[in-house]
Formats: structure tokens, C-alpha cells, sequence
């Protein structure tokens, strides 16, 4: 944006995370389907600007989780019959709750209450009434119901979060595992309560023994993906980005995809909730990314300081494209920007193009500073809510026919002719992964491999979905058939002398 081009110019002249990315609860219908789980009448149960998370069921028509109203976070109820509406059943304006359960035999919700003094603890709340009354005095993260007087929970310790049994009736507490996950869920059919731990490079699901203090591993987990849940006592399901996956843990398999979310809106899924009578499935996920990014170009655009950095990671990195480093912190960050916004009278930037891919969004951008125009392009990469990366790509390149090569070289693709295809690249041509991985350098090597590709991919063909011209540079945003399966991609062009000098490749 102009923040960057003005940056360069003036400098040349752990915890339990209650931070509140934007999230939607979404609610559908589950059957199974020869051992497979079947999705179907997707709704978003929340709609609400803010945070919405962490969902149960009171029972299987009434879904419970934590929503966002008057800058603090209640507990409400959405009922799936009767018109789909949803009642609020706290109201705290000492604090806000979150990880509501049904509190077995009893008309009851427990919820964890984050205290305007920072106090943070398990209370019970009257469903009739909303009265609440303190469970325990620790300071709980999550927690399960075993039964109506034993309660499994991790508490938090130092920097981790420790597994620990409660027994109301005999006021124990025994800690039983050290260094666990947030997800804990009562295994059906039987007398175990599932948790993940994190004590070894490679996390796990364990069984736990509320009684004995007993545990035992089941499996790994997916990656580092630790909200799961159980369809039954043998199939794990979990989330993974746009995907829900299940592993069955009676047999040798992998974990397996049911199901990719092709929406824009469904992202890095977590807090999977089942019903009772296993026909509906709840989950959490985060927003578009593009949201986020259109909120700090409007924070920038009204000069709002404080909620424009509000936007970014506090190790937030700000680069200029491919990899050259200008600053890196949300602290230098704010120093910037208030210099910046200090020494111009006007700015204001115009997205008039974006590419959403994953957890990246690309714009580009027209500028206005001072009554000066700039073009540029800016390539953000979003974690857990917030932009955890910034690279700039400015109009600095040899003014050539860039467009023209570019698109030589799809039409050779398209139609498998790798002579025609090599001929469009430099011979010292350069293939990367975004932001600098080398994958093949040389003409040679790239011709040698496209060859083999060609020849192997019968039904090969990319269409452009979108397309930025930015000096030399050509960023295509593109959709590729290979072998049946379409694939999603952006590459970004570099044009010298008529060919086509590097390649920079940006996935999933």
C-alpha cells in the first residue's frame, strides 16, 4: 500500500488467548453413510460480527457457544426448531464467559468467567435465573462433565496447561497429566474422557480414567490440530484448515478428508460439537481473510492508528517483494505509521482487484498521497485472525510488453508444447515458492520437467481467474486441471527483455 512506498521513502530522505479473533459457529445436519459422515443443510447459527465460539449441545435441538454483544462475550442459546432462535442466558457486566457446558441432571450451564480484574474461573449458571455461583477456585481453561460431581479440566500452569481431575462431592483436585490441549470430550460407550497431549514432538489423543487417574494413548493427532470430536467410540473427527477429516482408530488408516469447504468464509475449522443423538454437527471457523485486510485498509484510510496496528501480529513481518526485510514488529510498526501519518496532509488507497488463496489475499492497490498516485501490489498472509505478514510489490521493474509474453507462454501450456512453452523463459529463468524457495533454475531443467509433465497430463489445462499488471511484473490468479483434480494457484511473473526472467509461485 502507500504505507509501504511512503516507508521506504522517508527512511532513504501463550497464554489461554481470550484475544478475540472474528469467528462464526456454523450448524449442519449429520448422517452416516456406509462408516462416512454426510454433511448437509449448512447454516450459520451466529451471524454476528466479533467473536462467536467454542459450541455444545444442551441437548439435540439446542446448541450452546459463546457470542460477542456490547464489547463483552455471553452465553446463548440458539434453538434449531423453533424458527431457529437464539435466547441469551448470561449477562455479566463484571466479566464475560466462555466454554459453555450443560451441567449434567441439572437446569444448569458451567462457563468459564474471565473477570473485568483478570480473575478467571469456573461458575455454574441458573438457566431460569442466570444467578451464578463459583465451581472452583482455579484458574480453568476447559473443562468436561464426567459425571454430575466429577469434572476433568486443564488448568492453566506457568506456561502450559495441566490435566486435572475435580471431585465436587469429596473436594479433591489430582492432577494426573501435565502439558495438554484444549480439546477434552467424553468417548462414547464408554468410561473415558479423551484429551491431547503435548509433551512429545508429535502431539497425541490419550484416554483418561477420571476414576483411576489412568491414561493411555490412542493415536496421534493431525498435524498440530488439537479440537477433535467422536462420532462414535471408534471415529475421531478434527479440522484442518477449510477440511474436516476422521480417523478410524480400530484399523491401520491415516487420517482421512470427508469433506473441503470450497467457501470463502469457512477457515481454519476448530471446536467440533456433536448432539447426543449424532444428527447434527456444530463447528467454529474463522471469516474470510479478506475481512481482516479490508478492515486495516479502512482503519488506514480514516488515519485510525491504534486500529490499524490493532490488525497485525505483535511479531508482524513487512517486507518488499520477494524477501528484502524492512521491519519487522508491531511496536516499529505503530512508530512508522505515526511518523507517517504525521507528515502527509492526505492518503488514501483504493483495492481495486483482490485474490483470495487460503490464508493469503493479494490487492492490488491505487494510491493517493499528498495529490500523488502510485500503484502497487501487496501480498498479506493471515494467521489466527490477525496479518502475521506484509510484502510489497512495487512498479520498479523495466517497462515492457510484460502482459503479452505471459500470456504466450499459457497458450504453449495450455496446448502441452513445451518448445513453444521454454521458448517464453530466460535461460537463466528462476522458479520459486513463495517467498523464496529455488524449485528449478535454468531452461534446461525447466524444459526438461515440463516435458515429462506435458506428456503425463493429457486433460493439462489452466484458465486465469484474475489477473494484475504491475510494471514488468504479471500475477495471475490461476485454476489448474491436472488429472481430473483442480488446483488453485497464483504465480507472479517477471519480465526482462521480452522473457520471462522468474516465476514466484504462491499455493495453499
Amino acid at each position: 500500500m502507500i504505507r509501504g512506498f511512503f516507508i521506504i521513502c522517508f527512511f532513504l530522505a501463550f497464554g489461554q488467548g481470550w484475544a478475540q479473533t472474528e469467528t462464526e459457529v456454523y450448524l449442519f445436519d449429520l448422517e452416516m453413510n456406509n462408516g462416512k459422515p454426510l454433511l448437509s443443510n449448512p447454516k450459520n447459527i451466529s451471524n454476528n460480527p466479533g467473536y462467536d465460539n467454542q459450541p455444545s449441545f444442551w441437548d439435540d435441538n439446542h446448541v450452546l457457544f459463546a457470542s460477542t454483544r456490547e464489547d463483552q462475550t455471553d452465553i446463548l442459546q440458539f434453538n434449531v426448531n423453533e424458527g431457529s432462535t437464539s435466547s441469551w442466558l448470561t449477562y455479566t457486566t463484571a466479566g464475560s464467559e466462555y466454554s459453555p457446558l450443560r451441567i449434567p441432571g441439572k437446569n444448569a450451564v458451567s462457563a468459564i468467567r474471565l473477570d473485568v480484574d483478570g480473575l478467571q474461573r469456573l461458575y455454574e449458571y441458573d438457566v431460569e435465573t442466570s444467578e451464578s455461583t463459583p465451581i472452583s477456585d482455579l484458574k480453568i481453561g476447559y473443562h468436561v462433565w464426567f459425571d454430575d460431581q466429577v469434572i476433568v479440566a486443564t488448568v492453566l500452569v506457568d506456561n502450559r496447561m495441566d490435566l486435572v481431575v475435580l471431585d465436587l462431592e469429596e473436594h479433591t483436585q489430582n492432577t494426573v497429566y501435565q502439558n495438554v490441549g484444549r480439546s477434552l470430550y467424553n468417548i462414547p460407550n464408554s468410561n473415558l474422557v479423551s484429551f491431547i497431549g503435548k509433551k512429545k514432538n508429535e502431539w497425541e489423543i490419550l484416554s483418561l480414567d477420571p476414576i483411576t487417574g489412568e491414561s493411555k494413548k490412542i493415536t496421534h493427532t493431525y498435524g498440530k490440530e488439537e479440537d477433535i470430536c467422536w462420532l462414535d467410540e471408534n471415529t475421531i473427527i478434527t479440522g484442518a484448515g477449510k477440511k474436516l477429516l476422521t480417523k478410524d482408530i480400530g484399523s491401520d488408516a491415516d487420517w482421512e478428508t470427508i469433506i473441503e469447504f470450497p467457501q470463502e468464509e469457512i477457515n481454519n475449522i476448530s471446536r467440533i460439537a456433536i448432539s447426543p443423538n449424532q444428527k447434527r454437527l456444530a463447528f467454529v471457523a474463522e471469516g474470510s481473510p479478506s475481512k481482516i485486510i479490508q478492515k486495516q485498509v479502512d482503519f488506514f484510510n480514516r488515519q485510525d492508528l491504534d486500529g490499524f496496528v490493532s490488525c497485525f501480529t505483535d511479531n508482524v513481518q513487512v517486507s518488499r517483494f520477494p524477501n528484502e526485510k524492512m521491519y519487522q514488529g508491531n511496536d516499529k510498526m505503530k512508530e512508522n505509521y505515526e511518523r507517517f501519518f504525521e507528515n502527509v496532509k492526505s492518503s488514501s488507497v483504493e483495492v481495486v482487484n483482490r485474490i483470495v488463496l487460503g490464508n493469503m489475499v493479494i490487492d492490488e492497490e491505487v494510491t493517493k498521497v499528498d495529490g500523488r498516485d502510485g500503484h502497487q501490489v501487496a501480498i498479506y498472509q493471515v494467521e489466527n485472525g490477525l496479518i502475521s505478514s506484509m510484502t510489497f510489490i512495487f512498479p520498479d521493474g523495466p517497462l515492457t510488453d510484460a502482459e503479452s509474453i505471459v500470456q504466450e507462454q499459457l497458450d504453449a501450456y495450455n496446448q502441452r508444447d513445451v518448445e513453444a512453452f521454454s521458448n517464453t523463459y530466460a535461460q537463466d529463468v528462476e522458479l520459486y515458492q513463495f517467498p523464496h524457495k529455488l524449485n528449478v533454475k535454468g531452461n534446461p531443467k525447466l524444459k526438461e520437467q515440463y516435458a515429462v509433465f506435458f506428456e503425463n497430463t493429457p486433460d493439462l489445462h489452466c484458465e486465469i481467474k484474475n489477473r494484475i499488471v504491475l510494471g514488468n511484473k504479471v500475477i495471475d490468479e490461476e485454476s489448474v486441471t491436472i488429472n481430473g483434480a483442480i488446483f488453485r494457484a497464483v504465480a507472479i511473473y517477471e519480465v526482462e527483455n521480452g522473457e520471462i526472467e522468474k516465476v514466484t509461485f504462491l499455493q495453499n
